[in-house]
């Protein structure tokens, strides 16, 4: 069942059953609306290459590095620049089969056929052999609906994936990571030389489609040209500086709300489909997804408990489905006034 469907099908269960469990609302800005800051009044210029600097002191990168931080709207907005470029480059592409059916519509759109990998259970990354051609892989870290960061056994098989042809490239998508700096597994892959990494404000900040970053590594030039040649409208740029600066520490609040919310649905949750939630999953601080070894219908009929199954996610052989924790049910006023 598709993301679509499976939400129309989600309304009609929860009108049929109050005793549902909904664990499987997924839009976080309407669950955490209380936390988005308003945007900026002053209306002064801001430049991209200070924001470029900013961003990269924040997550304490480089300030060498701004030469390539190129200043976007966003991760999709990064993709669809690179996707672009890689149809020229005649790459082929790898897409998570299992994460975001958005990464293939943006890459179906650029006029790429990518191939894919699944992600859960956990990744397994492809095996077929490398060639004359550029090949790029694009990953999250962490990632949905995984809910964890990349383990070090799986930054060992990616780093082994790049070595095998110098023509190799990871793209990785950092949306999900509200911390600072980034987790050890995205900085262990920037490391490589061999990785380009994409990251906004989207998630925590609450702004989607707004601003972000690209991280290219520094033999990416004629890519570079296309990112400044389709910059941020100078709304967003200031929004962006507003957020940075006079909103810093509002990624660590969504964090913490998340693992409250966190906390609420494993207290409601059936010692059976606790104990089927993995334990990096569950401990993966500001996660909201949380993948269980058991189907969607079984844990609707048995367990009075809604989830997602992970077709709403792409195609995946698994047989589990997927719990998310950003129910009003499950929120502070709720929790407050029970």
């Amino acid at each position: 069942m598709r993301f679509d469907a499976f939400q129309e099908f989600r309304q009609q269960q929860l009108s049929a059953s109050a005793s549902l469990l909904d664990a499987a609302e997924t839009n976080v800005y309407r669950a955490l609306a209380p936390l988005r800051p308003s945007p900026p009044t002053d209306v002064g210029p801001v430049y991209r290459c200070d924001l470029a600097r900013a961003w990269l002191r924040r997550f304490e990168l480089p300030e060498e590095w701004s030469g390539h931080a190129l200043v976007g709207r966003g991760v999709r907005h990064g993709l669809s620049v690179v996707f672009r470029w890689l149809h020229t480059q005649q790459a082929k592409l790898w897409l998570p089969s299992d994460v975001y059916p958005v990464y293939f519509e943006l890459a179906g759109a650029a006029g790429l056929a990518p191939a894919s990998y699944p992600t859960l259970p956990a990744p397994a990354l492809p095996q077929s052999p490398a060639d004359h051609r550029p090949e790029y892989l694009l990953l999250a870290n962490p990632s949905k609906p995984l809910g964890r960061y990349l383990s070090d056994a799986e930054c060992a098989a990616l780093t082994a994936w790049l070595r095998v042809s110098p023509h190799r490239r990871l793209l990785i998508d950092s949306v999900y990571d509200l911390g600072a700096p980034f987790a050890p597994g995205t900085r262990r892959l920037l490391d490589t030389g061999a990785a380009i990494l994409l990251h906004s404000v989207t998630k925590g900040w609450l702004w989607p489609r707004t601003f972000g970053v690209v991280l290219l590594d520094p033999g990416h030039t004629d890519l570079a040209d296309a990112f400044r040649a389709d910059p941020p409208t100078p709304d967003q740029l200031r929004l962006a500086d507003h957020l940075l600066t006079e909103h810093s520490d509002l990624p660590r609040q969504v964090a913490d709300d998340l693992a409250a919310r966190a906390e609420r649905l494993f207290e409601r949750l059936p010692d059976d489909v606790l104990g089927a939630i993995p334990t990096a999953s569950r401990t993966c601080r500001g996660n909201y997804f949380f993948p269980v070894d058991i189907p969607a219908q079984t844990l609707q009929h048995e367990y009075g408990v809604l989830a997602l199954p992970v077709s709403a996610f792409g195609d995946s052989s698994w047989s589990g489905s997927v719990l998310t924790s950003l129910t009003d049910a499950l929120g502070p006023t709720t929790a407050v006034a029970r």
